[in-house]
Parts: C-alpha cells; structure tokens; sequence
C-alpha cells in the first residue's frame, strides 16, 4: 500500500509535459483575416496539439518573411504574390499552408471621387504598404488601362490606407482590403469603391499563406499548426456568432464596429483546409509574373509552396 501511495504521490506531481514553441510572425496588425490563429490560440487548439504558439505582429508589414527566411521565426502569415516575387529573388521561403483562400486586395478610390476608371489614375497618387508585391499587381491593373507605374507616383503610406484616401494625400491605394478599409470608410461616413485586382488582370491566388523556411522548419511543428487552425476554421464556419465573442474577447481593442464588421466578410474566405494546395493557382500566376517582366523565368510550384495534406 506504501509501494501505491508513493506511485500516485509521484504522478500527481509529475509537471505537465513541455509544450513546443513556435513563433508565428503576422503580416499587419491582428485583425478578423488572422481569425482562425486567434481562435485556435483562445479555444486551447493550439495547446491540445503539444504548441505554445508566441503571436507577433510586425512593425513593418513587408519585414516577416524576410525574418523567418534569416531563421527570426518559425512561420510568417504572407501573401501569395509575395511568395513568388521572394523566392525569385532567392529567399529560402517556401508555402507551408493557406490562411484566406480568395484575394482580399483591391485597388480603393473614393466612391464619389474624380477617379471613376482606373485609366484616371494617370498622373495621380497612388499609396501603398507592401513594396514590390502590390507595385506588381498594380502595373497589370494600370496597364490593362493605357497607364504605367511611371505615370503614377507611388507614395508609402504603411498603414493608413482608408485615411491616406480620406485625407486626399493619395488618389488611390492599392493594398486595400475589401473586406476592412471599405467597412473603415464606411464607418467613417466616406464610401470608398474597389476595383478588384482579379477583375482587371490579375490571376485568382490565395491572399494570404503561411511561409517557413524550407531548410530550418519542423515539419511536424507545421502540420500540428496547421492541424488546429483547421480545427478553428470548422468551429468558426460551424459557430460564426460564437467564435466572433471568441476573437474580440483576444483582445479589448478587437471589439469595436469595424472588426465586427469585418468579421463578417471575411468569414467565407477562410481556407477550410490549409494544408492543401491549388498548384495551379501557383503555376499561373508565376507565369503571370515572368509575363509581366516581373520576375525572370519560372520556378517550379516546388520551389515555391509544398502540399503537406499530400504528403
């Protein structure tokens, strides 16, 4: 009876068994795009697959896939576009999963403004946040309208998007979310009006994805990561109400009309399988890219993103 005691006393004491850390670096400030990581971090998804998973965002929104191809972090929340023009340039960044399914950017006007047709762009101010990636979709936008990014002037306007338009610095921004600045404009009392890029030119891509490096990333880390925010994404589609009181209580500033909003645009968007990947939506917009002189040649979709659903 000694013997049992002592084993039981043992066991009770015995430490929780050590999670694994992961650091996930964000592409702009937390926001209903990042709802599935937020609600896997707040229904404990993350820490029923063994991770303890460190939620960062970026004081520069064109920084994280560059801090986790130099080994700062584990996964990077990305874009698409981005992935392609990176890798060509020789970041060891590969597509691990897919966060939002369907493109979000769009090219914001004011609803009532002087620009009615993208053609009017020529000789205006255009803001951006992201160098590199939204000037490429930009120059096939304006192009399919007579009009070249050396007819525009391009201004970094970082976060403030909806308010460079707002205030008139800017005529036109692209980077925009369909699915928040015309909400935040909207709110504000000033309509705003998209011009969606895979309506003038650009192919269908995934907006955003996670990005590991190839030569550094766990690769059972990934799928367990990837295995819970799939998880949050069901409890999200199955519970829209329920898991909106789940992302705001994250946070105090989450909770306001502009999230809730939001919340509710961007929930058909979400990838409902992260892991899986649409080769084709790779293999287009590479030659897309190589088209438009933007990159030089093409890479192959395994040099660019890995299906882990498939492996």
């Amino acid at each position: 009876m000694k013997y049992l005691f002592t084993a039981a006393s043992l066991l009770l004491a015995a430490p929780a068994l050590a999670q694994d850390r992961m650091t996930l670096l964000l592409d702009w400030f937390i926001n209903p795009d990042h709802g599935p990581i937020i609600v896997a971090e707040e229904l404990g998804y993350f820490a029923d697959q063994g991770l303890e998973v460190e939620i960062i965002p970026p004081a520069d929104p064109s920084a994280p896939p560059k801090l986790v191809a130099a080994g700062q972090g584990d996964i990077a929340v990305s874009y698409q576009p981005s992935q392609h023009l990176q890798v060509a340039e020789g970041l060891p960044l590969v597509r691990v999963g897919t966060l939002v399914a369907t493109p979000l950017n769009c090219l914001l006007v004011l609803k009532d403004g002087p620009i009615q047709e993208i053609g009017q762009l020529k000789g205006g101010k255009i803001g951006f946040s992201v160098a590199g990636v939204e000037e490429a979709l930009l120059a096939a936008m304006l192009g399919r309208h007579g009009v070249s990014l050396d007819d525009v002037e391009l201004i970094n306007v970082n976060f403030s998007l909806s308010p460079a338009v707002m205030s008139g610095q800017v005529d036109a921004v692209i980077g925009a979310y369909r699915n928040f600045e015309l909400n935040q404009m909207e709110i504000e009392g000033v309509e705003g009006r998209c011009f969606y890029v895979e309506e003038e030119g650009v192919p269908t891509y995934d907006e955003l994805i996670y990005v590991a490096n190839p030569d550094r990333m766990d690769l059972d880390q990934v799928r367990r990561f990837l295995r819970a925010t799939e998880l949050a994404t069901q409890y999200i589609v199955n519970n829209p109400d329920a898991s909106w009181e789940v992302f705001k209580s994250h946070a105090p500033e989450l909770d306001d009309e502009l999230n809730a909003k939001a919340w509710v645009d961007t929930l058909p968007r979400f990838a409902l399988r992260p892991e899986a990947l649409d080769e084709g939506r790779y293999t287009r917009f590479e030659r897309f890219l190589a088209d438009s002189g933007l990159i030089d040649g093409t890479r192959p979709v395994s040099a660019l993103a890995v299906d882990l659903g498939a492996e």
